[in-house]
């Protein structure tokens, strides 16, 4: 069994720059992925965020480039494909930080930065490069990245690569990358949405990994939930949430439920920021750096705008709408406890609410307890789940149609 990063064989470079990113110890997601990555096979590899994902594939990245380096200058030899701005960013961060002991280059291609600024940079010689598809795209058709030099080739969410049209442009990319050695394809989910013949195209007999959170993982979360009466009785617990210190994720299920949030927030003097979808980038960009650099404690997102992005020091994640499947709970639970500290998640739950509440109880194999407000409490009784019973069978009317009429 993986219980140090010593275990995985990495180079003492490597090892001094997770300490000192204060990782302890592999996470499940890390320990099944990273032995696989450095026997040269492809990966096809599901696992919630917050559980280690981006150092389960750049850790092995780097060991690689570490392993095999390189005679001469040239272009990168490993693109890392994210579907967002934001997620590249976060990527590009944490690989220059695990690479801060070696000479190994890693740079960002993605949108909101001048044509001629990236290509001044794939000018020089680069090992890494993060890049969201289409932005990477207009290099290549310009003819300012070189594709074939690309030994490795990582999808990160390629879920939601899918959802948001890239495709096609992925297809493209991984034809253009046709001399690469390893592919590692990493989804929040491998069901549905077309990730089956997505996958069957890019990987060649992938080693599968489905790594949920180990309990231990998911004991540094605190999870409850309180009951709520009404809309404004919801609304009431989730004031006397906020008036705690705290740095809230407060997720909505649509915008519309969300600018109705916003503005009652905004009438009882809250401050907070938001994101959700189909908001322009510079606003959003605006949004997650207010709440980054401390600027608002409080980040109201839907989970469509909330997918890949890492923030920092979140103590708790509210579900003012519970979500509409269980293993998206997981998805949102995972922006706290981050990086070995502690948080909370908390679920504001109506009647209707009542049955996913348990549906996510069995998913997650983990009982979640109520707690109360002192002056919030639910005056109405807990709703309970009615199972259909199957309508008992008259046994005379059975017996009666087995028998064969008589002629």
């Amino acid at each position: 069994m993986i219980k140090s990063f010593a275990d995985l064989d990495l180079d003492p470079v490597l090892l001094s720059a997770t300490e000192a990113m204060g990782f302890t110890r592999p996470t499940v997601i890390q320990g099944e992925v990273i032995p696989h990555a450095l026997d040269g096979r492809d990966v096809l590899a599901s696992a919630p965020t917050g559980t280690g994902k981006t150092a389960a594939f750049v850790l092995p990245a780097l060991q690689y480039l570490l392993d095999f380096p390189r005679r001469k200058g040239g272009p990168a030899r490993v693109l890392i494909l994210t579907p967002t701005r934001e997620l590249a960013l976060q990527v590009t961060e944490q690989a220059i930080a695990l690479a801060k002991n070696t000479p190994l280059k890693v740079i960002s291609i993605t949108g909101g930065v001048q044509y001629q600024d990236h290509a001044d940079a794939l000018a020089d010689t680069q090992d890494i490069v993060v890049a969201t598809p289409g932005r990477l795209m207009e290099y290549i058709e310009g003819e300012r990245f070189d594709c074939r030099a690309i030994e490795w080739l990582i999808l990160d969410e390629a879920d939601r690569m899918l959802d948001m049209g890239f495709g096609p442009t992925v297809d493209r990319l991984s034809a253009e990358c046709r001399w690469r050695k390893q592919t590692l394809l990493f989804s929040a989910t491998l069901e549905g949405h077309g990730v089956d013949s997505f996958t069957a195209d890019l990987l060649k007999d992938p080693a599968q990994v489905e790594a949920t959170p180990s309990t231990r993982e998911r004991k540094k979360i605190l999870q409850y939930y309180h009951r709520a009466d009404s809309a404004e009785h919801k609304l009431a617990l989730l004031k006397s949430i906020l008036e705690s210190d705290t740095r809230s994720i407060v997720f909505i299920k649509t915008r519309e439920r969300l600018g109705d949030l916003r503005n009652q927030l905004d009438s009882a003097n809250i401050t907070c920021s938001w994101i959700q979808g189909e908001m322009p980038q510079e606003r959003r960009n605006n949004a997650i750096r207010r709440f980054r650099e401390g600027e608002v404690n409080i980040l109201l997102a839907t989970d469509v705008a909330a997918r890949g992005i890492d923030l920092p020091d979140v103590t708790h994640v509210i579900n003012y709408d519970l979500p509409r499947t269980a293993d998206v709970y997981l998805h949102r639970i995972g922006r706290t406890g981050r990086a070995g500290k502690k948080g909370t998640a908390i679920s504001l739950v109506e009647a209707h609410d009542q049955s996913m509440m348990e549906r996510i109880e069995r998913y997650t194999k983990e009982l979640i307890k109520e707690r109360f407000i002192e002056g919030l409490r639910p005056t109405h009784k807990k709703a309970k789940t009615v199972k259909k019973k199957k309508k008992p069978t008259d046994k005379k009317s059975a017996v009666a149609k087995k028998k064969p009429k008589k002629k």
